[in-house]
């Protein structure tokens, strides 16, 4: 063979596995490509809420006393009072506090031993029964525990004292509290030797929830001032407690409160009238709401929504304003890029039910182009809830016309006629 030949042969075999390596590179490429511009149809969840300072508005009323000596509450913040009721009384210094609060806890002990050395007690009381009224009061101190019921949970510890000391007595007969129950009387007749009667006596003019303290904002944030309130007056109000000896606290009018606050409510998704749940930085329990007034001064973005609720606790009169957020809703559904969205026109017949008429409509549907092995179709998509950068799609089972879990979402490549 000529030499010739041989370059000449070389040069084509070369050619040919170089054109072999680019058939194979582009081959990947596109594979690559087209894997890589399709996504799944997943399921997915998300919330429709918002966060903000949120300023209480109730309509309240200021107590106060002379200011001269020191309060000794008979009230809990947050509890409730009758007319007459004594909510606080005023002592010339501490320590009469201290003797008074020693001989409250020493009656509360006494009347949990005389309930346990109850003859007509100890005579009804069955080991079994005893047994099975531990296991409950138990579990419902568990329960009370979880849920923060902190007030209901002194009285079911209580009830568990007295069921296991009682179960003690009648199943060991050297168990006696009587010597306890002596004692606890000698003690207390020695210390209401040194009581006085309190220099002030406060009580509640009226029915009402009690709290003690003030922070200036009583006579400004009442719910008859919420058409008067501004994006600027919300933001100015802080949350603090006045120094001030002569005031014992306010009394809180009804359950019902409100909720103020600041929100971007550019895309309207905040009205009158929806219901919605608040959730506090300060509380673990969620509280319900409706929106009552949604309103703006010329810019949605500093939009005044104001929220009622008519559940009323502890946690909820510890701040005149703190950070809340507002959840409108969760939804659950087909999670779609908002980049994959188009838009395809589709001619149906529609058939009237009166006179089974048909008449041919045009309509304009919002949906996805996925991939069906070679072919490109499109789907419909049900939109029920909008993200940043994606939405979420109704699942409608067993229609073909729309979106289904794992369907191959095309996100590039596609034009509003599918091609």
């Amino acid at each position: 063979m000529r030499p010739e030949n041989n370059v000449v042969s070389k040069i084509l075999r070369n050619i040919v596995l170089i054109l072999f390596l680019v058939i194979f590179i582009s081959i990947v490429y596109n594979f690559r490509n087209r894997e890589s511009d399709t996504v799944s149809a997943l399921m997915a969840s998300a919330e429709s809420s918002v966060e903000f300072k949120g300023v209480f508005i109730r309509d309240e009323q200021v107590v106060t006393c002379s200011g001269a000596g020191v309060l000794s509450y008979n009230v809990s913040d947050g509890g409730r009072v009758g007319n007459d009721t004594v909510i606080a009384q005023v002592y010339p210094n501490d320590e009469q506090i201290s003797i008074n609060r020693e001989i409250e806890r020493l009656n509360k002990e006494l009347d949990i031993l005389n309930k346990i050395q109850n003859p007509g007690t100890l005579e009804s009381a069955q080991p079994s029964n005893l047994s099975e009224s531990i296991e409950g009061t138990y579990r419902n101190l568990i329960y009370c525990r979880d849920t923060g019921d902190y007030e209901t949970i002194k009285d079911v510890k209580d009830d568990l004292l007295v069921y296991l000391s009682t179960y003690q007595i009648i199943t060991d007969e050297d168990v006696d509290f009587s010597q306890k129950i002596t004692d606890i009387n000698s003690q207390l007749t020695q210390l209401k030797l040194t009581t006085i009667s309190p220099n002030e006596t406060i009580t509640a003019n009226r029915s009402a929830y009690f709290v003690s303290y003030c922070d200036g904002y009583e006579n400004i944030l009442k719910t008859s001032s919420i058409d008067s309130l501004t994006a600027e007056m919300l933001s100015n109000v802080t949350d603090s407690k006045m120094d001030d000896p002569s005031i014992v606290g306010k009394l809180i009018d009804g359950y019902q409160w409100c909720l103020a606050g600041v929100i971007d409510n550019s895309r309207k998704e905040y009205v009158i009238g929806d219901r919605v749940t608040l959730q506090f930085e300060s509380a673990s329990e969620t509280f319900d709401a409706k929106i009552i007034d949604v309103r703006d001064e010329g810019d949605p973005s500093k939009t005044i929504i104001v929220v009622s609720c008519d559940q009323f606790n502890y946690d909820l009169v510890q701040h005149r304003s703190e950070k809340v957020e507002v959840i409108k809703g969760r939804y659950d559904g087909l999670k779609v890029p908002r980049e994959a969205i188009r838009f395809l026109a589709i001619e149906e017949t529609l058939v009237d039910e009166e006179t089974g008429l048909e008449s041919v409509v045009t309509t304009n549907y919002k949906g996805v182009y996925i991939q069906e092995g070679e072919q490109i179709e499109f789907r419909k998509i049900d939109v029920i809830y909008e993200g940043g950068d994606y939405v979420l799609s109704a699942v409608h089972e067993g229609n073909s016309d729309y979106l289904a879990l794992y369907d191959d979402i095309m996100i590039e490549g596609v034009g509003s006629d599918g091609k």
